[in-house]
């Protein structure tokens, strides 16, 4: 049974019963998790485990772990540093910021591969322009030299410790004020002006073998009517054939109310897989889940599914192994000078 194009969520910190059948559906490709699935690194090896156990080829098992304001896992895992934080020693040490990246991108990427954990939804490759709350310290600067500079040493260091990276929000959330989980954003701007600001990293990124991009919920009205995630012309015109990105795309969450321009929720899996989506992700309802299920029993896609391998992590150290790699012992310094504002006039 090869992957399908659902990934959905679970409830608690093992597995039901119930949920155990659900993995078993054939449109089921994968699992995301949250903080509520967590208690302590040898718990999540264990819940990551069974659902690798479930099915073969294994499910791929994802996870938010981006640093600063959003990290699912914290306790047991290093307290990763925001995205802006290694920007700001960028704008101080080109040179010493690319590392700061390249590093913490391995720590974040060791750190869940120990726990069995394919890959995580990151890096932000949004631009930090001040209109965007939800945005705001997630993007490394508001530069998109700096952005590509850093996510690609980012997903650079990520890769060496065998875990696949997601660019997201294709094409740019940072110039949108409105929060796409709670209003559909709106952004005005010609495709001249995102074509030469917004997706400048993502064309860097998908230059240098940039495996998975997840589109936003936000409808960029001078250039189409629908938003990105629904769009054939963000996906299959812009990303594919201008930016030539042959790697997975994952819906952003289609319960999130910038998705529910669409209708129900078999709607919204209908219309991202139409607009081209590899992957689809249904989160916090699993009711609505089923309904997605059900309706993508006999659906195959092939190309998506050949795609989806990419994502599958790769060589998986335990906890000890790690503890005793000096990469790591550096890693955890580096952090901690971020963390010291002070930091910018040491030597990282």
């Amino acid at each position: 049974m090869s992957n399908g194009p659902l990934m959905f969520d679970l409830q608690g910190t093992s597995l039901s019963s119930e949920e155990k059948e659900l993995l078993r559906h054939p449109a089921v490709g994968g699992i995301i998790l949250f903080s509520r699935n967590y208690e302590s690194p040898e718990q999540l090896a264990s819940l990551v485990k069974e659902i690798h156990q479930v099915r073969t080829p294994a499910l791929l098992v994802a996870v938010d772990q981006e640093g600063g304001r959003v990290q699912r896992f914290r306790k047991g895992f290093t307290e990763l540093p925001s995205a802006s934080s290694i920007g700001n020693l960028y704008k101080h040490n080109r040179e010493k910021g690319r590392n700061a990246a390249r590093e913490i991108g391995w720590l974040m990427a060791a750190e869940l591969r120990v726990a069995g954990i394919d890959f995580s939804f990151a890096p932000v490759l949004d631009l930090d322009t001040g209109a965007s709350q939800v945005i705001g310290d997630r993007a490394f600067a508001d530069s998109v030299e700096a952005i590509g500079e850093l996510a690609f040493s980012w997903a650079a260091g990520a890769r060496e410790a065998g875990m696949a990276s997601v660019g997201k929000h294709f094409p740019g959330h940072g110039c949108v004020e409105a929060d796409s989980h709670h209003e559909l954003p709106r952004d005005g701007r010609p495709l001249e002006d995102i074509l030469r600001q917004d997706l400048v990293p993502f064309h860097h990124l998908i230059e240098n073998g940039l495996e998975g991009i997840m589109p936003a919920h936000v409808v960029y009205s001078r250039c189409d009517q629908q938003p990105a995630g629904y769009s054939r012309f963000w996906i299959q015109e812009i990303l594919r054939n201008r930016l030539g990105f042959s790697g997975v795309v994952f819906s952003d969450d289609l319960t999130m109310e910038g998705a529910s321009i669409a209708g129900t929720y078999e709607d919204r899996a209908n219309r991202a897989l139409e607009a081209g989506c590899d992957m689809i992700l249904v989160c916090n309802n699993q009711s609505g889940a089923v309904e997605v299920m059900e309706l993508l029993k006999d659906y195959r896609n092939p190309a998506s599914q050949a795609r989806l391998v990419r994502m599958h992590g790769h060589g998986q150290l335990t906890s000890s192994q790690l503890k005793e790699m000096p990469r790591w012992h550096h890693a955890l310094q580096l952090v901690t000078k971020l963390e010291d504002h002070s930091s910018l006039s040491l030597d990282l």
